[in-house]
């Protein structure tokens, strides 16, 4: 029986900057099972949430693709038209996005706003007030019928990202895209939502794939990882595996780069360098190898092959020399 809900298979896209088009998401291969959680984690830029937009077919006008596969349940989601796609996003397929004030309509109450995409794709339901109130209890709100009759400006932070997943949950789907959902939320808020999706995930067996620019945030709530640098992916494996024993340079220097106790009173690491802005990409070599203290002429001239090992998959031409 295959349980695989994703499978993106060798997908490129470009982005039009400056009259010129720029290779923004670069051969990436992931996939996600049911009921699992993985992380695409990588600095900002670099392409996650490119690749998550690409799931939903939301991407910005400037974006081209220029090939692979997007698979959802078997199904290839590229070749979708618009109304195959409508009856799929927000009902097998949701997104929770990094800023809740942009993605709620400031003029509705939230219970029109949840109401309305749950009879977007269930018109014929019975009671829908009753079944969005149940919901908002199930994401950890109280006093529902207050909040159901409120305006997004009336909530917190925390409440509103709340009724976000809530609207992302409210017809069981599928596969869950959560782009950042944290980012702009207190360290108490940000646990508090941890702990409701990976709660969500056992109860329901949402398939997850959480996208964020923090390594450390996803320690003890994903099953997998994969790691991605300026448009590609360059290291995947578990969660465990990676903390304990990452291949690739990049995924080293970011965990050498985390904050510890351990490491109190000492300087934090860095790593030497800057992500290259998109416009000024080139697309041969390696995208770290400007970076990379391991870099040689090789690194510079030509992209590296994915290497299988036992454990995970890495992208660099040292892979085994660095690994012995």
């Amino acid at each position: 029986m295959n349980n695989e809900v994703l499978e993106i298979k060798d997908y490129s896209l470009s982005l039009k900057i400056k009259n010129k088009f720029v290779r923004a998401v670069d051969s990436v291969d992931l996939n996600i099972n049911k009921g699992e959680i993985v992380a695409l984690v990588g600095e900002s830029g670099c392409g996650k949430s490119l690749t998550a937009l690409s799931i939903l077919s939301l991407l910005p006008k400037s974006a081209k693709v220029i090939n692979g596969e997007i698979k959802f349940n078997n199904m290839d989601l590229l070749k979708l038209n618009l109304s195959q796609f409508n009856k799929i996003r927000g009902n097998d397929i949701s997104i929770i996005f990094q800023e809740p004030m942009s993605a709620l309509n400031p003029l509705l109450k939230i219970g029109k706003q949840i109401q309305q995409v749950l009879l977007n794709h269930r018109g014929d339901v019975e009671n829908p007030k009753e079944i969005v109130k149940d919901m908002l209890r199930q994401v950890g709100l109280s006093e529902v019928d207050i909040i159901y009759n409120s305006y997004p400006h009336q909530l917190s932070g925390g409440m509103r990202q709340r009724v976000i997943i809530a609207m992302a949950l409210i017809n069981s789907p599928k596969l869950l895209v959560a782009d950042e959902p944290t980012t702009a939320l207190d360290i108490t808020i940000q646990a508090q939502i941890l702990d409701l999706l990976k709660d969500m995930n056992k109860k329901k067996g949402t398939a997850v794939l959480f996208i964020t620019h923090d390594l450390a945030l996803v320690k003890n709530l994903c099953d997998r990882v994969y790691v991605m640098y300026a448009s590609m992916i360059v290291e995947s494996s578990t969660i465990e595996n990676i903390i304990k024993n990452a291949k690739h340079p990049y995924t080293k220097a970011l965990l050498k780069s985390l904050p510890s106790i351990s490491q109190r009173g000492k300087k934090l690491a860095s790593i030497k360098g800057v992500v290259p802005k998109l416009e000024n990409r080139v697309e041969k070599g390696c995208p770290f190898a400007p970076r990379c203290e391991f870099a040689k002429e090789i690194c510079m001239k030509e992209k590296p092959k994915l290497v299988n090992f036992e454990d995970s998959c890495v992208r660099c031409h040292f892979a085994r020399e660095l690994n012995k």
